[in-house]
């Protein structure tokens, strides 16, 4: 019999047979997270085959959109550079994302992957007609005339907070002025008392 053979045969150490043990459970570990990666991957290429019709109609010159699939530690469908779907905790509900400046919104959430599409499709319709508004100089997010209404409403706001200003003002001058004089009255008494007994006496 070969050393290598009677190496084979000799019982494991606690220690040893413990990492043998642990390297096992590693890889078993990573075989589950790349299973479970793989199969979220899958998800989204549903959701993009589901979509396919609709990235189809939109422009080559387009740089709005940047349609890419990821497959990193967490998988993610963007959308462009501040939206992306990925998927929930259990691994199958798909979760429509954005990235605003006050933080990360949830903008759909569904296991039903047509219901993500048509999500998806009405986000990407907005940006296409907030952008063809821009190229026409038309004012993004804001109805015909209601400019001119928020003027109205800024303009009458502040003359009634420059008018409540000055009241306050005038105020605080009256106010000061009977203090002083009661003030004035009760550290003068002694000198007052007689001129009002004439006056009134």
């Amino acid at each position: 019999m070969s050393e290598q053979a009677r190496e084979f045969d000799k019982p494991l150490s606690p220690l040893r047979a413990a990492m043998r043990e642990v390297r096992n459970a590693a890889a078993e570990r990573d075989d589950v997270v790349v299973e479970m990666r793989e199969a979220q991957f899958m998800r989204l290429e549903m959701l993009v085959a589901e979509l396919e019709p609709v990235l189809a109609d939109v422009p080559d010159d387009l740089d709005w959109f940047d349609f890419a699939l990821s497959n990193g530690e967490k998988p993610r469908f963007w959308i462009d550079a501040v939206a992306h779907v990925s998927l929930g905790r259990d691994k199958r509900t798909l979760r429509f994302l954005k990235d605003t400046r006050a933080g990360r919104i949830v903008l759909a959430e569904s296991a039903d992957i047509s219901a993500i599409a048509k999500v998806v499709t009405r986000y990407i319709a907005d940006r296409m007609v907030e952008r063809q508004r821009l190229i026409h100089g038309e004012p993004v997010g804001v109805k015909q005339g209601s400019l001119k209404k928020d003027s109205a409403q800024v303009s009458s706001t502040e003359f009634r907070r420059s008018r409540m200003s000055v009241t306050a003002a005038f105020g605080l001058v009256l106010c000061g002025l009977i203090i002083g004089l009661l003030m004035a009255t009760g550290l003068f008494w002694d000198r007052v008392e007689p001129v009002l007994r004439y006056y009134l006496g």
